[in-house]
């Protein structure tokens, strides 16, 4: 009886193969129609590189993914320290004055939309007089990804138990070696898990962007976009598949090493 509750049904096989088609088949036709031969992009011409060829030689288009992953890289790192360090102060700074407050606004970028964030944003910079371009995305890409990390690693912090801590200092380290031999290698793992979310974030972002960057400082998304108005180009298809294969790379890799690190016990944290 145990043994038939836990088989699946048919039923919920079928709504799982339909809701994995949904989410995947899209991004497969796009792959294959990458390498279609063919300028138009409902129909297949056969199997080519010509699109890819293209695409290293459009100068507009690297230099956007060029601009995207300068500012995803920065925006993600600014993000990380900024991030983990609120969710210490949230997660080991009791209670004190303006936390409600503190935390309030450091949480509004998860429900606020982009819409008024990306204006809010830009009224900013212009309200100081401040150039849109690299550092004005960069900023903002860092507001809206910076709760995400809070939220990740302020998650591991609150399940982390702080009786290790209390021992280190019990042994005389300081609180903040405590924190550095004992709290950080714990809780690096949720760091580099929000440092790859921020990444993807700032990465994939168009609406904010659009309204922080300026003249010459198009990131990808926004080049995408202009190019998709005129109409669809196969160049396009090449760009999204070089896209989804560095993020499967980039996953798959920090899975690897997340294995290791678990298989080789590098999560205890030494004193």
């Amino acid at each position: 009886m145990a043994r038939s509750l836990h088989k699946p049904s048919a039923v919920n096989i079928a709504a799982l193969a339909l809701g994995l088609a949904f989410l995947y088949l899209p991004i497969v036709i796009l792959v294959i129609y990458s390498f279609n031969a063919s300028r138009l992009v409902t129909v297949w011409g056969g199997w080519s590189l010509q699109w890819y060829r293209e695409l290293f030689n459009d100068g507009a288009m690297l230099s956007a993914a060029w601009m995207s992953l300068r500012v995803g890289v920065v925006a993600a790192s600014a993000a990380t320290v900024l991030g983990t360090l609120a969710a210490i102060g949230l997660a080991r700074g009791g209670f004190f004055r303006g936390r409600t407050l503190f935390s309030g606004m450091l949480y509004a970028p998860l429900v606020m939309p982009e819409v008024i964030t990306g204006l809010s944003l830009l009224l900013l910079f212009v309200a100081i007089d401040a150039g849109r371009g690299f550092w004005t995305v960069t900023i903002a890409h860092t507001t809206l990804t910076m709760c995400f990390v809070t939220v990740v690693v302020q998650a591991r912090l609150n399940g982390l138990d702080r009786s290790l801590e209390e021992a280190a200092m019990d042994l005389g380290c300081s609180p903040a070696r405590a924190f550095a031999s004992v709290t950080l290698p714990l809780i690096w793992p949720s760091i580099a898990a929000g440092w790859m979310l921020a990444f993807t974030l700032s990465l994939d972002d168009l609406v904010i962007a659009s309204f922080t960057t300026g003249p010459g400082s198009s990131t990808l998304p926004i080049r995408i976009y202009s190019e998709v108005r005129l109409g669809v180009k196969p160049e396009i298809n090449a760009v999204c598949t070089l896209i989804v294969a560095f993020v499967a790379t980039v996953i798959v890799v920090a899975s690897l090493v997340s294995k290791l690190s678990n298989d080789r016990g590098e999560n205890a944290a030494p004193l």
